[in-house]
């Protein structure tokens, strides 16, 4: 157990700038995400913390990441676990102290780490006092702080808007006699960004935690801060433009074409503004959360392209998809790279909002390791960044948490028909023998540890040859030997109708990637198209043969060739 430093404090220290940062050290980044209430519980209470994860940095950095992203550790009523921000400068209790997050930079950096948190600006708790104070009339000096609206004439809602959470956007207040925004729950009032003082406000927050050493920022739902100040219904979905695999039609929200209450072009200024604070420090960076099923890639290129706006962002095109096919995959690249702009991605498979990948793309499949395996390598080596969400490295599934044990609010209202967000969430697991997976010595964690995780823990697959674990350290070694891999351009290829084909180059480094997305072997005739091609087994083992220019690839098998 580690001892807590207690503190209350909230003057930022002084950091001194390390020599010659490297302001582009996102481009091609690895950044591996911590959800710190199950990466690890320092003091026995069943919820992960601040210490816990100093005490973990070391499993990230040997893994090979270059950053890691911290869900909202903030003060918070934790209705929605830490989403519901009241108060942006402070560390809630159950996670630490500001001094246990000093002290996290600080090892971090030692260990070569890069530290990003996540700042949840489109809305706030309905208990911070920003909300308390503009929630008691019309005329206080923040009353214009958080979105608020007149009923109609019959008492309604103002408009047709709805949230992700279910029902109507709109939660009436007695005490001003008016409806305010909530895109998410009725304790999650969405802010004002039409408001410059709101902006500024958000901005000091930002100061506040790049001035404590932090080196960037994973922005939640980065197009939901502003809604149209005509507050006009959005239109039903047109049918051509659904995705069932990304937006279902079991959620009414997805029937809306959500013109009106997000992705509005008024948030490109205050991106340009956000922007030209990061770029006052050496090498500050952020990433943008994209929460649009339909349109998200073309919003991640406007979002980052031009140098003045994002660096980086993600949409869900990865996040929702079963095993993906050819079809899943080249026509989201190739979307975001349309134009030939200089906008940049950050891809995912899993994070802390949906089914982790293991159980979406290799439930019920013979050779589950395989495709972990060909996940693992796919993700390396898209042009773009990378978000690795804890566990995944070690192949953790969704776990079947019980309805007496769902904690999410997401899950308590739609169940059984949507679960929730609490099976991709459960602790980590570090040491197979040790009760809750050596996550916590508490009786209960704050969620069930599932049995079939435990023979994945982490001292399991240290060191065992072909464990998931060590390919991925393995493949993010190789990776860091080939520039073309983190910051080369990318060309698809036309080399088997099973098999997605393309190439990295980066100056004198190219690489041809392929990769067998098929439940059956493939053999291809490389040497035609690439002669003088070379298999470089130092990749990792993929289930692949290489001799006379044909390439044999197992199913689900994946290979790596030199180019001159």
């Amino acid at each position: 157990m580690l001892d807590k430093v207690q503190a209350t404090s909230t003057e930022s220290p002084t950091i001194q700038p390390t020599a010659t940062p490297d302001r582009d050290w996102w481009r091609g980044a690895v950044i591996y995400q911590v959800y710190p209430r199950s990466f690890q519980d320092s003091n026995g209470d069943g919820v992960g913390d601040l210490p816990g994860i100093t005490q973990r940095l070391p499993h990230i950095a040997k893994l090979g990441a270059d950053a890691l992203w911290i869900s909202p550790f903030f003060t918070s009523p934790m209705d929605d676990f830490g989403y519901d921000v009241s108060d942006y400068r402070g560390v809630d209790p159950i996670f630490g102290t500001l001094q246990d997050f000093d002290m996290l930079v600080a090892e971090a950096h030692r260990l070569g780490l890069k530290v990003m948190i996540d700042l949840v600006l489109s809305h706030s708790s309905d208990r911070h006092p920003w909300f308390v104070e503009s929630r008691k009339d019309r005329t206080n000096p923040r009353a214009d702080w958080y979105v608020w609206a007149e009923p109609k004439d019959d008492g309604s809602p103002p408009n047709n808007w709805m949230s992700n959470f279910g029902g109507s956007s709109w939660e009436w207040d007695a005490g001003r006699q008016q409806y305010y925004l909530h895109n998410f729950l009725i304790s999650q009032p969405d802010l004002n960004f039409h408001n410059p003082a709101v902006q500024d406000a958000m901005l000091d927050v930002v100061r506040f935690w790049l001035d404590r050493g932090v080196d960037g920022f994973r922005l939640d739902t980065v197009n939901f801060y502003f809604h149209d100040a005509e507050l006009r219904d959005n239109p039903p979905l047109h049918p051509d433009d659904w995705n069932e695999r990304t937006a279902p039609r079991d959620r009414p929200y997805n029937r809306q074409d959500h013109l009106y209450d997000k992705n509005r072009p008024e948030n490109l200024g205050f991106l340009k503004r956000f922007r030209a604070l990061l770029d006052e420090y050496p090498a500050a960076t952020a990433v943008g959360e994209v929460g649009e099923l339909i349109r998200g890639v073309e919003l991640m290129r406007e979002y980052t392209e031009g140098g003045d706006r994002l660096h980086m962002s993600y949409a869900f095109d990865f996040l929702n998809t079963e095993l993906p096919a050819i079809d899943d995959i080249r026509p989201v690249i190739e979307r975001f790279l349309d134009g030939g702009t200089d906008a940049w991605a950050c891809w995912a498979f899993s994070n802390h909002d949906v089914t982790r990948h293991a159980t979406r793309w290799a439930d019920g499949q013979d050779d589950r390791d395989a495709v972990l395996k060909l996940a693992a390598a796919l993700l390396l080596s898209l042009r773009g960044s990378v978000c690795l969400y804890q566990g995944e490295e070690l192949g953790l599934s969704e776990a079947e948490i019980p309805f007496e044990d769902i904690v999410d609010p997401w899950g308590k209202r739609f169940w059984p028909t949507i679960k929730g967000r609490d099976g991709c969430r459960t602790p980590m697991v570090w040491t197979a023998g040790a009760a809750h997976g050596g996550f916590t010595t508490a009786a209960l964690p704050w969620l069930p540890v599932p049995p079939e995780h435990l023979p994945l823990a982490v001292d399991a697959q240290e060191g065992v040859a072909g464990s998931l674990m060590e390919t991925y350290r393995n493949f993010l070694a190789f990776r860091r030997r080939h520039p073309a891999l983190v910051k080369g351009d990318i060309a698809f290829h036309d080399l088997g109708s099973d098999c997605l084909a393309f190439t990295r180059r980066q100056g004198s480094d190219a690489l041809l990637c392929v990769f067998n997305l098929s439940h059956r072997e493939a053999e291809i005739d490389v040497g035609r198209d690439f002669p003088g091609a070379r298999l470089l087994s130092e990749a990792g083992a993929f289930g692949a043969r290489f001799e006379t220019g044909r390439l044999a690839l197992a199913r689900h098998g994946a290979a790596f060739l030199q180019l001159d």
